[in-house]
């Protein structure tokens, strides 16, 4: 019992850090699902005004679940990733730019060979600020040339986020040779540098 009662201190001391230190940098949260989540952790680990990205699962009626569970495709689910970011330096929208050169967003329920609601396109908004940003941009895109099937993606209120597995967090970074990465994500980011390399973190190239 007194085990039990000193990790939950540990646990809570350690989320009551975690949040005064983004206080202190004024970071803002946007959670984003896009497919797999090693893709779109890659992808914004790399732009600037971004100070960390988690891996996770977000949108689903299971509490604490497994990845094997999330890839059941029955827990309601979706593979996301957090972005923890500075407003002063990227913004909200620039973010969603991102996201729907990224990945595409009219496929439902797919990206690519991963398939199941748990790689839906969807966007969680934390806030009603932006509830009205995703939904002007997306709109946006739609009507633009950028995809020439409608856009799928939904926008839902974060009703619930659970942090995945430490295995998962910084994927691609710990694992550039496993096949998933050099066959998929790999190609991912080399596009994304080319197109958005004003975005990059020390102008990465």
């Amino acid at each position: 019992m007194k085990s039990l009662i000193i990790t939950g201190l540990i646990v809570s001391l350690t989320t009551f850090s975690l949040f005064a230190q983004e206080k202190e940098k004024n970071l803002e949260k946007a959670t984003f699902g896009a497919g797999c989540f090693w893709c779109v952790e890659a992808i914004y680990e790399l732009v600037e005004g971004i100070d960390h990205v988690e891996a996770g699962y977000s949108g689903g009626h299971v509490e604490n679940p497994s990845y094997k569970e999330v890839t059941m495709g029955t827990t309601g689910h979706a593979e996301v990733a957090r972005i923890h970011f500075d407003p002063e330096v990227i913004s909200y929208e620039e973010l969603l730019e991102v996201l729907w050169h990224t990945h595409n967003p009219t496929t439902l329920n797919r990206q690519g060979n991963d398939v199941g609601p748990q790689y839906r396109s969807v966007i969680f908004y934390h806030n009603e600020e932006q509830k009205r940003i995703a939904e002007q941009s997306l709109q946006k895109t739609d009507a633009s040339d950028l995809w020439k099937d409608p856009i799928v993606t939904q926008i839902q209120p974060l009703e619930n986020y659970y942090v995945a597995e430490n295995y998962h967090q910084d994927y691609y970074e710990n694992n550039p040779n496993a096949g998933y990465c050099s066959y998929v994500i790999a190609p991912k980011v080399k596009k994304f540098k080319k197109e958005f390399k004003y975005l990059l973190k020390d102008q990465e190239s």
